[in-house]
C-alpha cells in the first residue's frame, strides 16, 4: 500500500478503496464504489455498532412503516457489510459463521431494492466482492493479520470469496495442494 495523503476524507477513502480494489483484482462500478466510500465515512466514528444484535435489528425493522423500514434495513445491510469486511472476528465471538452476516446483509439490501437494477440489488449481489475489498483494507494493518488457512478455506467454501481463495492459494504453494469445495449438506447424507 502506498502512503495516502489527500485534502479531504472523501478523497482519502476513495484512494483507499481504489487501492483495495486493485489488491483484490475487483473493479467496482462507480455507484457501488461511492456507496462504499460514504458507508465508511458514515460509520467511522460509531464504535457502538459492534454492540448491535443484527437478527434483532432485522426483525424489528420488519415491524416498521415502509419508510422507516428502508432506513433500518439499510443500516442492517451496512452493519453486516462492515462486520464481514472490517470486523470478521465478530462472527467468531458471537458463535456464528461469517456467512450468517453475509446472508442477513444480502437479505436486508434485497428487501429494500425496488427493482433488479437498482443500487441495493447490486449491493446484495456484490456483497461478497465488497466484503473482499473491505477485508483487503483490513489486511494493510500489521495489527490485524490476514486470514489464517482454515479461516480462508471456510470463508471461500461458505461465501465463494475470491480473496479468501487467493489467500488460501498462498498457503498452499505446493503443486499438489488444490482447495476443494465441500457441500456439507450432501457430504453427510
Amino acid at each position: 500500500m502506498s502512503i495516502l495523503t489527500h485534502a479531504t476524507s472523501t478523497a482519502l477513502w476513495h484512494s483507499i478503496i481504489h487501492d483495495a480494489e486493485r489488491s483484490c483484482a475487483i473493479a467496482l462500478k462507480e455507484d457501488i464504489e461511492s456507496y462504499l466510500v460514504f458507508l465508511l465515512m458514515r460509520y467511522t466514528n460509531r464504535p457502538e455498532l459492534v454492540k448491535h444484535i443484527i437478527a434483532v435489528d432485522f426483525l424489528e425493522s420488519m415491524q416498521l412503516s415502509k419508510t422507516k423500514q428502508e432506513v433500518a434495513l439499510q443500516e442492517v445491510g451496512d452493519m453486516c457489510l462492515l462486520f464481514t469486511g472490517l470486523y470478521p472476528k465478530i462472527a467468531e465471538k458471537r458463535l456464528v459463521k461469517l456467512n450468517y452476516f453475509v446472508k442477513v446483509g444480502q437479505a436486508a439490501y434485497v428487501k429494500i431494492s425496488k427493482k433488479s437494477d437498482d443500487l441495493y440489488y447490486s449491493l446484495s449481489q456484490q456483497f461478497v466482492c465488497l466484503m473482499d475489498v473491505l477485508q483487503s483494507i483490513r489486511s494493510y494493518s500489521k495489527q490485524y493479520p490476514d486470514l489464517l488457512p482454515l479461516e480462508a478455506y471456510e470463508q471461500w467454501n461458505d461465501t465463494g470469496s475470491q480473496r479468501a481463495l487467493s489467500v488460501l492459494k498462498q498457503y498452499t504453494q505446493s503443486p499438489g495442494a488444490i482447495p476443494v469445495l465441500i457441500d456439507i449438506k450432501t457430504s453427510h447424507e
